[in-house]
């Protein structure tokens, strides 16, 4: 199995924007977004965690940490403690400047 490209272990945020055909669009947070009341996003940690940043309360980000784990060369499953359902990314395209997710 391949390891995930290393331009993944970031923090993404959601470019709703560019959304298309079931496939979440992802962008650096330093991107120029345009204006919107909170964007949400997701961010995979070498060590195997995975945050959901969530829009909270005066659209301030919350994090929700899970755990993250390679299934075969593009799929990734996600398992949280809380109360979230497990689920399977399907990764589409990762580089340096965008991620894409089925």
């Amino acid at each position: 199995m391949n390891e995930l490209p290393s331009e993944i272990f970031r923090k993404w945020m959601h470019s709703r924007e560019e959304d298309q055909s079931g496939v979440t669009v992802y962008r650096g947070e330093n991107f120029n977004f345009p204006p919107a009341r909170g964007r949400d996003g997701i961010e995979f940690r070498r060590d195997g965690t995975f945050v959901e940043w969530a829009i909270g309360a005066g659209d301030n980000q919350q994090g929700i940490t899970g755990h993250w784990e390679q299934t075969d060369a593009n799929h990734v499953r996600v398992t949280f403690a809380q109360s979230r359902p497990e689920r399977t990314l399907e990764i589409v395209q990762v580089d340096g400047d965008v991620l894409k997710i089925r």
